[in-house]
């Protein structure tokens, strides 16, 4: 790791990323590719190390209450979070001005910091989303290797949603040829249902690839599932979009169970939920954007 004094912490959607750079070692990480101009190695994690200063200073300036989010581009719950709790410091902060939250992750140590989301709950929102890709523990261990597993990230939307926290999935990517089934689709929604998701985010069934993402996936690829990457090449070329094969039905499936189950699935509906401020005191909604 290596620390940085940011220039700023918020985005102008209200988002941030304390650190940049992962080690959950996911096979697809997008997060790679050359396009987000990383001028360092991605084990090399980036730490913003005043992001704690910055974010109150920014909240301080705030004219209306909003949600703020984090996780869309690195993990607020990498390894070094255990010893640097920078994301702790920064949920105390966010419960301390009366913010909601927003954040997505793929790892159980949120459940550390399950004080603050509960406090943040009561009073505002806070909406925890967690990847699930993969049914099969064995394959999680190849596609996500540094980072707990399916199984385990199951218990934990199964905690939040006893504690009443509302949490949403991000079922994506569904690998071409590696676990694209229906059996696997099947198993993941069926956890869902149990765990009581508000919704599950797809954007289709497939996975994207850019380049810089593309070489280290194709290499892992190589490592672990020989042929593969001959198949993909022959299959995609090199397009962005790499739909699986059996995409329609699949996405009707998801579309159909999500339906019968009361989760909800449409994308637009799920990022203005999570963009929504409600203040429960006052019984106010407010949008992200009035921040």
């Amino acid at each position: 790791m290596h620390e940085v004094k940011a220039k700023g912490i918020l985005s102008a959607q209200n988002g941030m990323n304390i650190y940049r750079g992962c080690t959950h070692g996911c096979i697809y990480c997008d997060a790679r590719s050359t396009c987000y101009q990383m001028d360092h190695v991605f084990e090399d994690i980036e730490v913003k190390i005043n992001a704690p200063e910055l974010l109150e200073q920014a909240l301080r300036k705030k004219r209306k209450k909003c949600m703020i989010g984090t996780g869309a581009m690195s993990d607020p719950y990498l390894h070094l979070e255990k010893e640097l709790q920078l994301t702790r410091r920064c949920l105390e902060l966010i419960d301390e001005y009366g913010f909601g939250l927003a954040i997505q992750t793929k790892s159980d140590m949120i459940l550390r910091d399950l004080d603050l989301l509960k406090r943040i709950n009561q009073k505002t929102k806070c909406v925890v989303q967690m990847t699930l890709t993969t049914y099969d523990e064995k394959l999680c261990r190849i596609l996500e290797p540094h980072v707990c597993t399916t199984a385990r990230r199951i218990e934990v939307l199964n905690i939040l949603k006893e504690e009443g926290i509302p949490t949403i999935v991000w079922m994506t990517p569904i690998l071409p040829f590696i676990n694209d089934t229906e059996e696997n689709i099947r198993g993941l929604l069926d956890e869902c249902r149990k765990a009581g998701v508000y919704g599950i985010i797809t954007f289709g069934i497939g996975v994207t690839l850019r380049d810089g993402d593309r070489q280290y996936f194709y290499r892992k690829l190589d490592e672990h599932f020989p042929g593969m990457k001959e198949r993909y090449v022959q299959t995609y070329g090199n397009s962005y979009e790499l739909p699986v094969p059996k995409e329609k039905e699949l996405m009707k499936l998801v579309r159909q169970e999500c339906e019968k189950n009361g989760i909800e699935w449409q994308a637009e509906v799920l990022f203005e939920y999570m963009h929504r401020f409600e203040d429960k005191q006052a019984g106010e909604q407010l949008s992200l954007f009035d921040g």
